[in-house]
C-alpha cells in the first residue's frame, strides 16, 4: 500500500484493490452496506493492516484458541434510522445482533460489553427505554452485560444515540462451523421469512402503511440454534445471520468462501405478503433486505429434514424452509430458478439499498 503523499493525501495510484474501491477518495454510504464496497474496504485496506490467523476467516466471530479453553469474539456497531421501530429498538437490536453473530458461529454466547455515543439534547427517558430494552434482551438471551462506555458529542454530531457492542462465547465442543465449510451437495435452509427488519424500517421511514403492520423480526436466536445443533451436530457446515445486504449478500459470501456454486428456488423463498408489497412499491428485492431474527443453515443433505424439524418446532423458526442447494457449477455464484422456470444470477451489490438499518 503506498505511504501518503507530503500533503497528507493518500496516493491510490499504487494501490493494488480493484476498482471501485480506488475511485473513492473518501468514504461514501455503500462502504457500510455489506456490499462490494464494503467488501473491497476490508480486503484491500483492513485486513493487510491487522492480517493475522484469527482475522483471516472473515466470519461472524473470530475463534480465538487460549490455554483454557476456545471462544468466539465478535464486535459490532448500531446506528439505525429511526431508534425506536415497529418490533423493537436500537437497544434490541444491538444485544441481539451480537448474540447472533456468536450463536451462528458455534459458540453459547456469555458476556457483552456496551457502549454509548450519544448526542448532547438527547432525551434521558429515550436512553432509559433504550437500555431497559438492552437489559431485557440480555435477559432473555442469557448474556451478561459486564463492561462498557458512555461518550458524548456536540449536538449535532451524533444523531441521538449509537451504541457499539462487543460479545465473547464458549465454542461448543465438535462444532465447526464457517463461511468456508460449505460443500457440494449440501441443503440450503433459511429460519423464516426474510425482509421483515429492513422492510419494517423503510415502512416507518416512507409512512407507508398495510392492512397488517410490518414488524422487526429482532431476536436472540442462540436458543434456536443450540437445538438444531443439538439434534444435528456435525452435519452443519455454515452458519450466517444475513443482515446487511439481505441472504443474497450472505450466500454470495459463502459461496465465495468455499469456493462452490449456490443455488436457491426463488418460488421456496418465505416472503410476507406485506413485505412483498412494501418491496414493490420502493422497487426492493427481497433477497437484498435486512434481517435482524434468522439463521441461513446448509447442512449435509440428510440432515435437512432433522434441521426443518427442529427449526419448525422453535417459535422463531416456524416459517423454515428449504431453498437450495451448493452445486459445483457457477462456482462463486449465486443463482437462482425463477417462477417462470429460468435462471438468475444475484450477484452481490455494489453499495447499500438501505442505509442505517441496524
Amino acid at each position: 500500500m503506498s505511504e501518503p503523499s507530503n500533503t497528507g493525501t493518500p496516493d491510490f495510484s499504487n494501490w493494488s484493490c480493484p476498482l471501485p474501491l480506488a475511485d473513492y477518495p473518501t468514504i461514501v454510504m455503500g462502504h457500510g452496506g455489506g456490499g462490494k464496497l464494503g467488501n473491497e474496504l476490508v480486503e484491500h485496506l483492513f485486513l493487510p493492516a491487522f492480517r493475522n490467523p484469527e482475522l483471516e476467516n472473515l466470519g461472524d466471530a473470530a475463534v480465538l484458541e487460549l490455554s483454557s479453553g476456545s471462544f468466539a469474539m465478535s464486535t459490532d456497531s448500531f446506528v439505525v434510522q429511526p431508534l425506536f421501530f415497529p418490533g423493537g429498538n436500537i437497544g434490541e437490536l444491538a444485544v441481539n445482533g451480537t448474540v447472533n453473530d456468536l450463536a451462528v458461529s458455534g459458540a453459547d454466547p456469555k458476556f457483552l460489553s456496551a457502549s454509548f455515543i450519544l448526542e448532547e439534547g438527547f432525551q434521558l427517558a429515550q436512553l432509559a427505554a433504550i437500555v431497559q430494552s438492552m437489559a431485557a434482551a440480555a435477559a432473555s438471551a442469557g448474556v451478561k452485560i459486564v463492561t462498557g462506555d458512555t461518550k458524548v458529542v456536540e449536538r449535532g454530531h451524533g444523531d441521538g444515540c449509537y451504541i457499539n457492542t462487543a460479545g465473547i462465547g464458549l465454542l461448543r465442543q465438535g462444532i465447526s462451523v464457517g463461511p468456508h465449510r460449505a460443500q457440494p451437495g449440501d441443503a440450503i435452509l433459511v429460519s423464516g421469512t426474510i425482509g421483515d427488519h429492513g422492510m419494517a424500517i423503510m415502512s416507518v421511514r416512507e409512512g407507508l402503511e398495510f392492512e397488517s403492520q410490518i414488524r422487526s423480526d429482532c431476536a436472540s436466536l442462540n436458543g434456536m440454534i443450540a437445538a438444531v445443533l443439538q439434534a444435528t451436530g456435525n452435519a452443519v457446515h455454515t452458519m450466517r445471520d444475513p443482515t446487511r445486504g439481505g441472504l443474497a449478500s450472505t450466500l454470495n459470501e459463502i459461496a465465495i468462501s468455499s469456493n462452490v456454486g449456490v443455488a436457491i428456488d426463488e418460488t421456496r423463498l418465505p416472503v410476507r405478503p406485506q413485505v412483498q408489497s412494501a418491496c414493490e412499491l420502493l422497487g426492493l428485492d427481497p433477497v437484498y433486505v435486512a434481517n435482524e431474527g434468522k439463521a441461513v443453515f446448509f447442512v449435509a443433505p440428510e440432515a435437512a429434514e432433522c434441521v426443518l424439524e427442529v427449526l419448525r418446532g422453535h417459535p422463531l423458526g416456524r416459517d423454515a424452509a428449504h431453498i437450495g442447494h451448493v452445486t459445483t457449477e457457477h462456482k462463486r455464484m449465486l443463482v437462482a430458478r425463477t417462477a417462470m422456470g429460468s435462471n438468475r444470477v444475484i450477484p452481490t451489490q455494489i453499495g447499500e439499498q438501505l442505509p442505517r438499518i441496524c
